[in-house]
């Protein structure tokens, strides 16, 4: 692939229009890659080169073909961004000051910046490792500008898959100042988030919420409120956040498999690790699992 050379970027790639209907059109990839303003999104599993802290769009001539190429879509100016995606285990494809993991750096960049990030991460993901038809195993061919495949053998279309989440806040109605959080098995001491699972077949997100929280903390929820949802590639999410409260909220116990632990929290106790004052781990700024917490501290929940 190559292209005439691109101007430099900021740090910041800016709004991004996704222009599904253009992603319509043949060798789209192909005809984005020529035109001179164009820019490569690098992804190498869920991390991504940073200059000065903030994504970073090459020129085309300087990213390996050896990638998965998608097309993302184009700034106001009209631009292309393009993805390069490659896999975790691959060297440096390209120079960089840093590399960023999409979970740390997610929540100190532009909001757009972090969109386009979450989008690269989850289609970059597909594309690298789903590349074989899951009915016959013939490898696929890509389409769309990177947005479908197609199986040359039994004609099956596949697109990335998204799979819905519940993600929940749980409060109790006897003292709206405690939070209960959940602490993962697979997690370190001091590490607390709220409850979420995967919505399962023919399940409402209602249901899903109540069924996740009886089984990871032991208690029944009602008034249930949708906060918002995000997506989120660990592994395929879209995350659904609700608050909830709480009935008989003193029989809260941890299922002891995958919650080892369940504690209500003070609103000081999580005002202070907000604050970076306690050895409290809480989520991560670019997840939605931070944003319920820090609304429910700031009364929005």
């Amino acid at each position: 692939m190559t292209a005439p050379a691109a101007a430099s970027v900021p740090p910041s790639l800016g709004p991004v229009d996704r222009s599904p209907t253009e992603r319509m059109g043949e060798d789209l990839i192909t005809r984005a890659a020529a035109e001179p303003r164009t820019v490569v999104l690098v992804v190498r599993g869920d991390a991504t080169p940073l200059v000065s802290g903030g994504l970073v769009g090459y020129p085309v001539p300087e990213v390996p073909d050896d990638a998965e190429y998608a097309f993302l879509g184009r700034r106001p100016d009209g631009s292309a961004i393009l993805l390069a995606a490659f896999p975790p285990d691959r060297e440096d494809p390209v120079p960089a000051e840093a590399w960023g993991i999409l979970r740390t750096i997610g929540g100190d960049l532009p909001p757009e910046d972090a969109g386009l990030l979450v989008t690269a991460v989850a289609l970059g993901r597909w594309l690298v490792d789903a590349p074989y038809c899951p009915a016959c195993g013939t490898r696929m061919r890509v389409h769309h500008a990177g947005w479908a495949r197609s199986c040359p053998n039994c004609g099956r279309e596949h697109f990335p898959r998204t799979d819905p989440a519940v993600i929940v806040a749980v409060t109790r109605a006897d003292d709206p100042d405690l939070l209960l959080l959940g602490s993962n098995a697979l997690w370190g001491p001091d590490r607390y988030s709220c409850f979420a699972g995967f919505a399962e077949a023919g399940e409402s997100l209602e249901d899903a919420v109540v069924r996740e929280v009886r089984e990871e903390a032991g208690v029944t929820v009602t008034d249930l409120r949708y906060r918002g949802s995000q997506g989120w590639p660990y592994p395929r999410s879209l995350m659904l956040g609700f608050t909830a409260v709480a009935i008989s909220a003193d029989l809260a116990e941890a299922d002891g498999e995958e919650i080892l632990e369940v504690r209500w929290f003070t609103r000081a106790e999580i005002g202070a690790a907000l604050e970076g004052r306690s050895d409290l781990q809480l989520p991560g700024p670019a997840s939605i699992a931070s944003r319920l917490i820090r609304g429910w501290y700031e009364g929005a929940a």
